[in-house]
């Protein structure tokens, strides 16, 4: 199939975007599909070989027969662009509108995992004049923005103004979550409603010399470690796969989407939050999941695509 592979975007996770997208397109190759190039730059124009993109209703989309969005952050995870392509009647890969929203607000996202009895981090969602109820150590965070943008570990009093006005500098509301000592792992789901979708096995992030999983960890090479699969008990590991499915259902979730978590030194297993386009770049996570789960990047892409063609057509038997 012509797929319409959407880089870059508006938001600060523009340059990981395009990494992501680079990978995306040479293993759609790799699975028999043809990959469009879909350039969005920072000021929201779309471009393909140098040229504006024209959308329009049916196909629009340089007669794609679907598009995968590797677009992290706002005005691409967040439900903007799936809503476009909604418009457009384009098969998409991932989350739907709804889903995309609620998972890219991390405190509404977790209103809902408590609504679902799912447990999580202790937290506290403040706007302008609000306060900050938890004591250090916390991470202070955008509610919505990923790739650890704008986050600061706060270790003391001194350090929570600050954290907390770095945060604001890329959005209005402000998560503060409790530090966990613990364990952090990390888990795949791939699927739609029917059948089940599949957790892949879990990992363990080792940071190294980091002191958490910043920005740095994430996408430099060789800082981090992935542990496949983590060293925890099976029935803790069986734990870590149910509550990712669990929290993915919970959603509203269909394609795929990245579960974060804490293990508690005492073996509790909490959800921190959940990522709707995960990162696809060589050193990304998802991937590497379900790789050891048997899964191959090339295979893995493919079902992404049937997915997203599958929900499009399952969809267009509706009335309206």
């Amino acid at each position: 199939m012509k797929v319409a592979v959407l880089a870059g975007g508006r938001s600060s996770e523009h340059d990981v975007s395009l990494s992501s997208a680079e990978s995306v397109r040479e293993g759609l190759v790799e699975g028999g599909h043809e990959p469009l190039d879909v350039r969005i730059d920072r000021e929201g124009r779309w471009t393909h070989d140098g040229k504006a993109v024209v959308l329009e209703p049916s196909g629009g989309l340089l007669g794609a027969d679907a598009a995968f969005p590797v677009l992290h952050g706002p005005f691409g995870e967040d439900g903007t662009v799936q809503g476009l392509l909604e418009l457009l009647d384009i098969p998409y890969v991932g989350a739907g509108v709804m889903a995309s929203a609620v998972a890219m607000d991390k405190a509404v996202f977790k209103e809902l995992m408590t609504a679902h009895g799912i447990p999580q981090v202790d937290y506290v969602a403040i706007r302008e004049g609000g306060e900050v109820t938890l004591a250090p150590p916390v991470f202070v965070k955008p509610a919505r923005l990923g790739s650890s943008v704008g986050i600061t570990k706060v270790h003391d009093e001194s350090e929570l103004a600050p954290a907390v006005e770095l945060a604001r500098r890329h959005d209005e509301k402000v998560l503060v979550e409790e530090f966990v000592r613990g364990m952090e792992v990390e888990c795949g789901v791939l699927g739609n409603r029917v059948p089940p979708p599949i957790a892949s096995l879990p990992g363990r992030i080792d940071t190294l010399d980091h002191e958490w999983y910043d920005y740095a960890s994430k996408y430099d090479e060789g800082g981090m470690d992935l542990v496949v699969p983590p060293e925890l008990p099976a029935t803790t590991i069986e734990r870590v796969q149910q509550l990712s499915v669990d929290s993915f259902i919970a959603s509203e979730c269909e394609g795929m989407a990245r579960v974060d978590f804490f293990v508690r030194e005492d073996g509790e297993v909490v959800v921190n939050e959940l990522n709707t386009i995960p990162g696809f770049t060589p050193t990304s996570v998802y991937a590497k999941l379900f790789d050891a789960s048997g899964i191959s990047y090339a295979e893995l892409l493919d079902r992404l695509v049937g997915l997203a063609v599958e929900r499009h057509e399952r969809r267009s038997k509706l009335r309206y």
